[in-house]
């Protein structure tokens, strides 16, 4: 069972889409960063703490887990960091292997060395400052490995 599971995220990786999980609360800012990252794979969105951990907990389920997640910091319901922590405990309490864990990328006006030391401790993988420098994040994107 374990080895069928690596093979088809082999299988995955060598050619099939990837998939990513927008989450921000902001109509514009969603739909930007969406137009944006279609462009890597296929988006799914969501408008809040809650409905992007029932996203994430589904792509887990399904056996289709998402390669990124751009997340906003400040959301209603749960926030950014209250996900990337359960996300984080998730993937502990299930072994993902540290090379195997979805691509974080916090995008927030949040711009405290605080608040990035925070994000950083639990485990996101890259901090984004609003507004977006675009060129950075393409730079990102391709330095993870997540652009075809």
């Amino acid at each position: 069972m374990a080895e069928e599971k690596k093979v088809k995220q082999e299988e995955k990786k060598a050619g099939k889409k990837k998939k990513i999980l927008i989450v921000e609360d902001d109509f514009a800012s969603r739909k930007f960063i969406m137009k944006f990252m279609q462009q890597y794979g296929e988006c799914d969105v969501t408008v809040d703490g809650l409905e992007a951990t029932e996203a994430y907990m589904a792509a887990v389920d399904d056996d289709e887990p998402y390669d990124l997640i751009c997340l906003d910091v400040m959301m209603p319901l749960m926030d950014g960091y209250q996900v990337l922590k359960l996300i984080r405990d998730m993937e502990t309490q299930r072994g993902v292997a540290d090379e195997d864990r979805v691509k974080i990328i916090m995008m927030t006006a949040l711009n405290q060395k605080s608040n990035v030391d925070k994000a950083f401790e639990m485990g996101c993988t890259v901090y984004c400052a609003k507004p977006l420098d675009m060129d950075r994040v393409k730079s990102v994107i391709e330095k993870l490995g997540l652009a075809d």
